[in-house]
């Protein structure tokens, strides 16, 4: 699990419009061969992707054998969720077997349950690495409820930011940590007067208050959590991906601002105000449109 760097590419944008900061839409083929071989070039070689990610992987399949790269990324793909009474070692084989083929690729380096609750199957997903179709197998977690599922993976992907605690005891266990959210889907990042839930906006200004760049306090704040990690950034641009390296390359955060950031995230914010995957819930209960 060392091959991966330490910031991650996240993929969903290749392959469909992903965001609530998203105000350009899915890139074309050839930004995302710009954006892959920016990438290349600044040390970014881990690439995190999933079947539910509209066409993403035909997309970096195609894109890395154009560029001649097909073998010098390390690749996380995932499992969709397994369909009730299915044969779950013939279903998570076929459904590698085609994410490879997608890929050009022989094994992936790493595959993800996607659905958390499909933790039952992680001794099915580990057998593949006897198989040769991955190297490690791990579990994509989402919700507080699941944070003790992932106890036997080799690797997981959990959301964390500053405004985002839920998982902060997975970090620092030896397990490869993949941290996706760092900008809370781009909540931290755009408008004020876009962020539909106060209190993140409130807090937000305190952050503000600290004196850097969002971006740059978002992923120096990740890069100080304890263990192996990458932290996955989605881009649409080359532009916003050499900002990230450049951002990768400083040092995490230092104790001073750390200690600020505690103080501003505390008490935690319900889990339906940090987590995209409840803000459908939040807008339907505050009625927003």
């Amino acid at each position: 699990m060392d091959d991966f760097s330490k910031l991650m590419l996240g993929t969903v944008q290749f392959g469909m419009n992903y965001g609530v900061a998203n105000t350009t839409g899915k890139p074309s083929f050839e930004t995302v061969k710009a954006i892959l071989k920016t990438a290349y070039d600044g040390g970014v070689t881990a690439l995190d992707t999933a079947p539910a990610y509209g066409d993403s992987e035909e997309v970096i399949g195609r894109a890395l054998s154009e560029l001649g790269l097909t073998d010098r990324f390390s690749i996380v793909t995932k499992i969709p969720k397994l369909p009730a009474g299915c044969d779950a070692e013939k279903f998570i084989a076929g459904s590698l077997e085609t994410s490879l083929l997608r890929l050009r690729i022989a094994c992936v380096d790493a595959a993800l349950l996607h659905a958390e609750d499909d933790a039952q199957y992680l001794g099915v997903l580990k057998s593949m690495v006897g198989r040769g179709l991955i190297k490690a197998a791990g579990i994509s977690l989402n919700t507080a409820a699941h944070r003790t599922e992932g106890d036997a993976a080799d690797c997981l992907q959990v959301p964390a930011s500053l405004l985002d605690r839920r998982f902060d005891n997975c970090f620092g266990k030896g397990r490869h940590i993949f941290v996706r959210g760092a900008y809370m889907q781009g909540m931290l990042l755009m408008p004020e007067e876009n962020i539909f839930i106060p209190e993140v906006r409130e807090r937000r200004r305190k952050l503000e208050k600290i004196g850097l760049p969002m971006a740059e306090l978002a992923l120096r704040f990740l890069f100080a959590k304890p263990g192996p990690k990458s932290i996955l950034t989605g881009v649409e641009t080359a532009d916003q991906l050499r900002e990230n390296i450049r951002i990768a390359a400083l040092p995490p955060l230092g104790e001073s601002d750390l200690r600020t950031v505690e103080k501003i995230a505390f008490p935690e914010l319900p889990e339906m105000y940090v987590s995209p995957h409840f803000w459908p819930q939040y807008k339907k209960l505050h009625n927003i449109g």
